[in-house]
């Protein structure tokens, strides 16, 4: 049984992260592919209280990422997806990306861990298949680094 502030808990923390914190506003990001706006932003898990990494199951870490994403219709509302991945460092060392739904009222997300070390340059390689059977690729690389505060 979900606790009845869930959603408005994840749009709380989503504002906050997207509102506050210019490093996330930087790192946020957005690519068209096809009729699909798909959201991405990859935020360090320290961010999060120990509250709400328990309550959505995030382990906590300075060498540890959430990555997080949406994906929307060309009207703006959220579209199911599955969602496979891959994040390769520059040694070309190969990590499965393990995404998980997130559905909360209307929205939806897909979120995945991601393990780091400091100033490490990652690429990210995520297959997006809709329920129109098309799979589309998003890929794109961000340097990581660890929150000592």
């Amino acid at each position: 049984m979900k606790h009845p502030y869930t959603r408005l808990l994840l749009r709380t923390v989503i504002t906050l992260m997207l509102a506050t914190v210019p490093a996330i506003l930087q790192a946020e990001q957005k690519q068209r592919l096809g009729p699909y706006d798909v959201h991405y932003v990859v935020v360090q898990s320290t961010f999060f209280s120990a509250e709400i990494a328990e309550r959505y199951q995030i382990v906590r870490g300075r060498d540890r990422a959430l990555l997080n994403i949406s994906v929307l219709n060309g009207s703006g509302s959220p579209v199911r997806a599955m969602l496979e991945g891959t994040v390769t460092n520059l040694l070309g060392q190969v990590t499965p990306l393990d995404f998980r739904e997130v559905l909360e009222g209307e929205a939806v997300y897909y979120l995945a861990e991601v393990k780091h070390t400091d100033r490490e340059t990652l690429r990210f390689a995520v297959s997006i298949t809709t329920d129109d059977g098309v799979r589309r690729e998003l890929r794109f690389q961000q340097q990581m680094f660890w929150d000592d505060a």
